[in-house]
């Protein structure tokens, strides 16, 4: 499989696994929430990294996880003061505890393979190079890990369909029924805490959350029903993937294309559209047009 399609089967999956549990924020109006977990997080898992030194250890995901439920009950905690309203809640919890996790990596973790950088923007590119072996075939970690949190998510929405829904759109008949609705509330939430985990190798947590939040918001525009809902947010995050990925190969030619190749030692003039480049002497000289 070539590095590009392998590139775009991974953001393939990552993002329809993100717009599954996106279609559930947005009616619940969480996404500013799911913005604070997928920073907060991270200090799970640099707290679970002190404890383990090892970057493919499941305490990983198990302190992300618990991380991001503890963002949710502080922001509860906070709002439920009467003191501010829910979203200056989530701004203060995810300013204290996104704010430690980057000190901690700032003071503790210089060293190694962990920052700031790779957890907002990942890095996508390298996830091809990034191999197992399963039955005798390499496969990228990406696709692997990808595929198996876009399972877990169908799984967790298909068996408790009826329950989400109704604790979503009538919380006072799903007491009714004998439901519990804040453990589907926590329930999503450590979905989406472990989709973060997932997510923040490959595509970061800035990418994550336009994974989550957009496709859906747009689903929402244009849909009658919450099946159908999942459903477009599914192919709108698999279809942004594609023309994205797309976009960027064809942006980054197209820069290479107006950037101009200097070989030294030769007298061939590279014209570029705002600069020409000659060899005079041995030297290389810019001159502009």
């Amino acid at each position: 499989m070539s590095a590009g399609l392998t590139i775009q089967l991974i953001a393939i999956l990552i993002s329809v696994a993100c717009s599954l549990l996106g279609v559930f924020l947005v009616l619940r109006s969480m996404s500013m929430l799911t913005d604070a977990i997928s920073h907060t997080v991270l200090l799970g898992i640099v707290l679970s990294f002190f404890i383990t030194h090892k970057f493919d250890s499941p305490l990983l995901i198990i302190g992300a996880t618990l991380t991001g439920l503890l963002t949710v009950y502080l922001v509860e905690l906070i709002t439920d003061t009467n003191l501010v309203k829910e979203d200056a809640a989530i701004g203060i919890v995810l300013s204290i505890l996104f704010s430690i996790a980057v000190v901690l990596i700032s003071k503790y973790t210089a060293n190694i393979h962990l920052d700031i950088d790779a957890v907002l923007l990942g890095e996508i590119a390298f996830a091809p190079f990034h191999t197992e072996e399963i039955f005798g075939f390499k496969i990228a970690n990406g696709i692997v890990n990808g595929l198996s949190i876009l399972i877990l998510n169908l799984l967790v929405i298909t068996i408790f369909f009826k329950e989400i829904k109704i604790s979503i759109f009538d919380r006072a008949l799903a007491l009714t029924l004998g439901l519990f609705p804040e453990v589907f509330h926590y329930l999503l939430m450590s979905l989406v805490s472990v989709t973060a985990v997932v997510s923040f190798d490959v595509v970061g947590a800035t990418l994550m959350i336009s994974f989550m939040i957009g496709p859906a918001a747009t689903a929402y525009i244009i849909s009658k029903s919450l099946k159908m809902m999942l459903v477009y947010s599914a192919l709108i995050g698999a279809i942004s993937s594609i023309l994205g990925y797309h976009l960027a190969v064809f942006l980054d030619d197209w820069n290479q294309y107006r950037g101009c190749i200097i070989e030294h030692h030769t007298a061939k003039i590279y014209e570029v559209p705002h600069i020409s480049v000659r060899s005079e002497n041995g030297l290389l000289k810019v001159v502009e047009k």
